[in-house]
């Protein structure tokens, strides 16, 4: 692979105008595919092998129409102190919200719209009441004049003295990401600058990855209508790939510029960059790639399409890095080195001497203080993320509804009148579905109101057939409380398989439970997967067990924090949780992988060179340093900017992406500085020689991937007049 890689990294470089123009074109058709592609829906959301499921396809054949998957709201309005809605004045303005959204701008969109005073959706003590308005398209579907004139509907009534407040999906828009991104694209900016000391090394990695990600992001906007994508993909897949892409092409310019102070040509160096750093940059695209796609194990068709079109953001990256890269550096010239070492690095001939040693740089001496103090470090480490990861305990999941929004919000003042007017259950009723006659329906009735947790029970509605009928249960607890899920399981623990629950509220809980039970499972195959590869990388057995034990350190510690932060609260005002609740469903499993693949980045880069200086003669220790001299600066650099991209994402209005990204953030965080540059070189310095066994039969069998680039070297060595001296230096990123 090493070798092939060399080759399409120097014809890169050699080609570079159409390698660069190719890519444009690519960007431009892009972007052209998602402008004239359809307005995406919110993504459909269902949970196969699930009751609640399978009640919702009944329902789809029994009552045509009824799912349809159409944005609904709730105009909620309460009374002032002392006055009633059912008062005459009250009454005509209610009257007026509801002809005005029947007859309004936004009308051809709406498919129903409610009287409160026909339907019953008046409080007990006349105080509150609701309108229920249903859309013929999805809320992303719905036009800005329809929005607009739901959130105007309450003005009249709002000046008459009455409190109307709105909620549901039908005021959902696209996420608003803020100015994060763009304060972690600065800051990796910053970073790079700092690594390289040239302004145009720097910003080689940020174009071509911002380039791979509009090309990734533009085709997942193209087809988003199509394959019925989430509102969220997009902005998750960009979040990864813009991250990954400038880590990897910051080390393809890293091993470009060792290349060059080597004393080789320009094309020369593109070729050894991409077939030395190019290699692990693969590997580390692969790992990715597997954790995402592994998502569809899980056997959620929304998560598996989150996984998905992230990881093809990601191949995207590693194809910019492997190609883009070395045609950008071509036109770079001698600009990506500092201004006081062009003149002497381009010097033909100019090549470190055989015997010379780099000077001591930071990794250097921090590498030595660990080699001093090896089991006061890896006590360290191990004890402060395992205090962080304690919050992991007590880990709640759950999917957010207009109850975890913030205070401020007219959704969740919508959500606390009803509370407040109808019962805390009202915001999550149940939907029982009979399969069966009104016999089967009116028992159902009469077993489900002897339940201690129901507030009140409908008579059943039954479909034209009278073969189905339609149960709804208010619940006496808010949707997401221990007590409504038990509700749920009693109703169904005494129901046979012709009574389904499904509703919103069965869903969420189905789908929490379904991640549960999806986590472990999902996280051995990623475990087991960690291990195997690396043991091919690294032909040894306790590095890829130290590996991937330290990945699972580092992410329970960061769902320790993200439990602190998100569902206990602390430091909430800080990251700009307005309301705490449970840990979104979704967030464990996709952390897990995201993660994963980020970590072994971080485990290659650094680790490949310490086996490489291990095999050419150095002693355990001293590969440890040599490992940290030659990589420590380009993985701190990965880190922080990855850290700073993921922390960008951390200001955006949707729930989700601001816990990915504060979850992402910290998980690298700890991975990167606390495992990685610490645990890992203290467990090596302990285990000696030991650290690279591996059985002679198990070597023999294995297959031989050469992330080091080893062939490439011999290759080359043989290859070149002056023979294997030439090649001494090589120093892998």
């Amino acid at each position: 692979m090493a070798t092939f890689l060399y080759r399409l990294g120097r014809g890169a470089f050699r080609r570079r105008r159409l390698v660069a123009l190719a890519w444009v074109a690519l960007l431009f058709a892009a972007i052209f595919g998602a402008a004239t592609a359809p307005t995406p829906s919110s993504g459909s959301f269902s949970i196969p092998g699930t009751e609640a499921q399978r009640a919702f396809d009944l329902l789809e054949q029994r009552f045509p129409g009824m799912a349809a998957d159409g944005a609904t709201a709730r105009i909620v309005i309460k009374a002032p102190a002392g006055a009633k809605v059912t008062d005459p004045a009250a009454k005509t303005e209610v009257e007026k919200i509801v002809t005005g959204l029947k007859e309004g701008a936004g009308a051809g969109q709406i498919a129903t719209v409610s009287d409160p005073y026909q339907e019953q959706a008046v409080s007990q003590d006349g105080s509150t009441a609701y309108i229920s308005t249903k859309y013929k398209v999805s809320g992303m579907e719905l036009s800005d004049k329809t929005r607009d004139a739901l959130k105007e509907s309450g003005k009249d009534a709002r000046a008459a003295g009455l409190t109307v407040e709105i909620g549901g999906d039908a005021l959902m828009a696209a996420p608003e990401s803020g100015p994060g991104e763009v304060v972690g694209i600065l800051v990796a900016a910053i970073v790079l600058v700092i690594t390289f000391g040239s302004l145009m090394a720097a910003g080689l990695p940020l174009l071509t990855a911002l380039i791979g990600v509009g090309i990734g992001v533009s085709s997942i906007a193209a087809l988003a209508n199509a394959l019925d994508l989430g509102t969220t993909t997009s902005t998750l897949a960009m979040m990864i790939g813009l991250a990954v892409g400038i880590d990897y092409g910051l080390f393809i310019v890293s091993r470009y510029r060792a290349e060059l102070a080597e004393g080789h040509e320009r094309d020369e160096a593109a070729g050894r960059a991409a077939g030395t750093a190019g290699s692990a940059v693969v590997f580390a695209g692969l790992t990715v790639v597997i954790a995402l796609v592994g998502l569809a194990v899980v056997n959620i068709p929304m998560l598996s399409k989150m996984g998905f079109a992230a990881a093809g953001t990601v191949v995207i990256a590693v194809l910019v890095a492997l190609t883009l890269v070395p045609a950008m550096l071509g036109f770079a010239g001698r600009r990506v080195l500092p201004a006081g070492k062009k003149s002497k690095l381009f010097g033909k001939g100019k090549t470190l001497a055989a015997g010379a040693e780099p000077k001591p740089n930071g990794g250097t001496r921090w590498a030595r203080f660990v080699l001093r103090r090896p089991v006061l470090v890896l006590l360290t480490g191990v004890i402060a993320l395992g205090a962080i990861a304690i919050p992991a305990s007590k880990l709640e999941m759950g999917l957010p509804d207009d109850g975890a929004q913030p205070v401020s919000t007219s959704q969740r003042k919508a959500y606390d009148l009803l509370s407040d007017g109808f019962g805390p259950g009202f915001n999550g009723p149940l939907m029982v579905v009979v399969d069966g006659d009104q016999k089967l329906a009116d028992s159902t009735v009469e077993r489900i109101k002897g339940l201690d947790g129901v507030a009140a029970v409908t008579p059943p509605i039954p479909n034209e057939a009278k073969d189905a009928s339609i149960v709804n249960v208010i619940p006496k607890d808010r949707p997401s409380s221990v007590e409504t899920e038990d509700l749920v399981h009693e109703i169904r623990a005494g129901s046979g398989k012709h009574v389904l629950v499904s509703g919103q509220t069965a869903m969420n809980i189905d789908f929490s439970q379904k991640m549960n039970d999806a986590l472990l499972p999902y996280l051995s195959l990623v475990v087991g997967l960690a291990f195997l590869l690396l043991m091919l990388v690294f032909r040894s057995i306790l590095v890829p067990l130290k590996a991937a034990l330290g990945f699972l350190l580092s992410v329970v510690a960061a769902l320790g924090a993200v439990v602190a932060v998100f569902q206990w609260g602390w430091l909430g005002s800080v990251f700009g949780v307005e309301q705490t609740g449970p840990i979104m469903s979704m967030m464990p499993i996709f952390m897990v992988g995201v993660v994963f693949g980020l970590a072994m980045d971080y485990e290659v880069f650094l680790v490949t060179r310490m086996r490489e200086a291990y095999v050419h003669g150095e002693r355990p220790g001293q590969a440890v340093v040599t490992g940290f001299q030659y990589s420590a600066r380009v993985v701190v650099a990965a880190a922080v900017i990855m850290i700073a991209v993921f922390s960008g994402f951390i200001g955006s209005s949707e729930q989700m992406v601001k816990m990915i990204g504060f979850g992402l953030a910290i998980a690298v965080f700890f991975d990167a500085f606390v495992v990685r540059m610490a645990i890992v070189p203290a467990v090596l310095a302990l285990l000696g020689h030991k650290a690279w066994w591996l059985p002679r039969w198990l070597d023999r069998i294995l297959p031989n991937v050469d992330v080091e680039g080893e062939s490439l070297r011999k290759h080359l060595a043989g290859s070149s007049p002056e023979g294997p001296d030439k090649d001494r230096e090589l120093v892998s990123a």
